[in-house]
């Protein structure tokens, strides 16, 4: 199995690449079983946070898999790097929060996959970039897009143009992730956020992400207009009845998701 999941806190589910003698490369056969977890996940109620990491404390992904690329026809790469493409957007579109535990190094599409997350924790010992113009390519995956997106164009060009990766410190300073800890900690620190996630309101964060992700990119009135169709979504459900109830009884709220 090249890619696992399995609940590791209620409602957080845990998604690992499986390939550490290969440092988590993207090989089309993980291609295929990543999609078919992602689609798991879109089908599974009780899913409402989920962490993403690789397995070892080498790699959470270095990437596309060079060795299967080797042997392939100009077309056959072009179709290789639009499936890891399709996927890492497939990801992006998970209705619930996604979180990437880089627990190692990401480069090229791995971390172009965890630039598709919702959010993203590193450890303290690792390193990061989109190493991809030092082979004479550039990031096809989405890595010229999201990355600008995310910290600035000049940081974004700096990063691609030296092909060079970035140390935690620095990562973080750019704000390519948003949290940073020593390794022994990383894990646990993640599933606390990811729990932090779960316990509230299901419909309203799922909603909330919509909000967020369609509104980027737009200008401001349009983006207010897609928050209030948004927020119209939660009125209605019992979970929102649920936690002015919860609130006025003051006690934990307990969503269903309904």
């Amino acid at each position: 199995m090249l890619v696992s999941i399995k609940e590791v806190e209620d409602h957080v589910f845990l998604l690992t690449l499986n390939r550490p003698d290969a440092a988590n490369a993207l090989s089309l056969a993980l291609l295929d079983e990543l999609q078919e977890k992602v689609k798991e996940i879109n089908e599974n109620p009780q899913v409402r946070a989920v962490l993403i990491t690789g397995s070892g404390n080498k790699a959470f992904s270095a990437g596309a898999d060079l060795k299967e690329r080797k042997g392939m026809s100009d077309e056959e790469v072009i179709q290789t790097v639009t499936k890891i493409g399709d996927t890492i957007q497939a990801i992006e579109e998970i209705e619930v929060p996604t979180i990437a535990v880089i627990n190692g190094v990401a480069f090229g599409g791995g971390l172009e996959l965890a630039l598709a997350c919702d959010l993203r924790m590193m450890s303290t010992s690792t390193r990061v970039g989109l190493t991809e113009t030092s082979l004479a390519i550039i990031p096809g995956a989405g890595g010229t897009q999201r990355l600008p997106r995310l910290i600035g164009l000049g940081k974004a060009k700096s990063m691609i143009y030296t092909a060079k990766p970035v140390e935690a410190k620095q990562a973080y300073e750019f704000g390519l992730v948003e949290y940073l800890f020593e390794p022994q900690f990383l894990m646990d620190e993640a599933k606390d956020l990811a729990c932090t996630i779960a316990r509230n309101g299901p419909i309203a964060i799922k909603q909330a992400k919509k909000a967020i992700d369609k509104g980027n990119g737009t200008d401001l009135s349009e983006g207010l207009q897609i928050e209030r169709q948004s927020y119209k979504e939660t009125i209605p459900t019992k979970d929102r009845a649920e936690g002015l109830l919860a609130f006025q009884e003051k006690r934990k709220a307990d969503y269903k998701g309904e």
